[in-house]
């Protein structure tokens, strides 16, 4: 009797802790017998998902993921933060690239693609990515994906729900990194994590991977051929965005404000921003340029900007100048000859 109710629990819930069954089905003896034979029938009760052993073509394919490195790395303000790694594996070779990111926001992640794919030398056919949302879900690509992708001539392909050995390849060298990189190191920026783990990678990528029999330095060059080449003009990638200066001269970027040269207050200006600089311009002309900060929140303020502020103010509060007024009493004979009662007039 007990058997066949818990046969039918498996089978609408074939992941059922064995004591929550227990109790369902009113139980009450030995817990480890019980758990001992639900482990025995659980199998029989779960569809098979059988996992294929890919090949990966030279050139075909790049798997893109996110990893999360799990020690907080300290910002600008004196607080911590758990950040992204972009992490792009060519999937024939085995060659890592990575880089850490200030978000996982489309203007980042096209900003650390782009980076990772010239460390490659040339342009996958294929990039492979989860559904990350600053990339895209449900078979729709976020804003500036599709015409990144044209640019490079290569192909987006989301992964659809519950297939993890399409990436399987990126996400066992996300494992890897905590348990070959991240032990015993501290870092004190996320530029000093970028420099570490870049060196580190070197290293990587000459180690034997067992699977391949090979080192991916060793195999880059045959991915590399069957790539496409990298675009002959430069991607125009980032952050972009045109707005009217305000009266407090900052412009906002992301979740942080940067100062700008006061004189352009009321003008239109382009905010401009890559993984490290944000730049200001009016009328093609720098008019701010800032390292980008990775805190969230911060004001960020060049000093030669707020002495503009200062004086600019002072014009504006002190008292205008007073001109002496012409003289504007006019003699009554101009009257006269203005309606003709001049002597002599016509």
């Amino acid at each position: 009797m007990f058997e066949a109710r818990v046969r039918e629990m498996l089978a609408e819930h074939p992941d059922m802790p064995s004591t929550v069954i227990a109790e369902r089905v009113g139980w009450t003896g030995s817990a480890r017998w019980f758990r001992e034979n639900v482990a025995r029938l659980r199998p029989e009760q779960r569809r098979p998902d059988p996992a294929d052993r890919l090949e990966w073509a030279a050139g075909d394919a790049a798997q893109c993921d996110l990893w999360f490195p799990p020690k907080k790395i300290p910002l600008e303000d004196g607080t911590t933060a758990l950040l992204p790694v972009l992490v792009i594996v060519a999937a024939h070779s085995r060659f890592i690239t990575g880089r850490m990111l200030p978000s996982r926001k489309t203007e980042d992640l096209l900003l650390g693609s782009w980076e990772l794919i010239q460390q490659i030398g040339r342009v996958p056919r294929r990039l492979i990515w989860d559904n990350e949302a600053g990339i895209g879900r449900r078979g729709k690509l976020a804003d500036g994906v599709t015409a990144f992708s044209g640019t490079l001539a290569t192909r987006i392909v989301q992964l659809k729900p519950y297939d993890p050995e399409s990436k399987g390849i990126v996400e066992r060298r996300n494992g890897f990194f905590e348990t070959s990189f991240m032990p015993g190191r501290t870092f004190t920026s996320p530029a000093d994590f970028n420099a570490q783990f870049a060196a580190w990678l070197q290293l990587a990528n000459r180690r034997v991977v067992r699977t391949i029999k090979a080192a991916p330095t060793d195999l880059i060059g045959r991915d590399q051929a069957a790539m496409l080449p990298l675009p002959p003009i430069p991607l125009q990638l980032g952050w972009r965005h045109r707005i009217r200066l305000g009266k407090d001269y900052y412009v906002r970027l992301d979740s942080s404000d940067y100062s700008v040269d006061p004189t352009m207050i009321g003008r239109m200006v382009d905010v401009t921003a890559d993984l490290d600089r944000v730049r200001v311009r009016a009328g093609g002309r720098i008019i701010a340029d800032h390292a980008r900060v990775w805190a969230r929140g911060l004001t960020v303020t060049d000093p030669a900007h707020v002495e503009t502020a200062k004086r600019l103010r002072e014009q504006v509060q002190q008292p205008r100048p007073v001109h002496p007024v012409d003289d504007l009493t006019r003699d009554l004979a101009d009257y006269d000859r203005a309606f003709g009662l001049a002597e002599g007039a016509a």
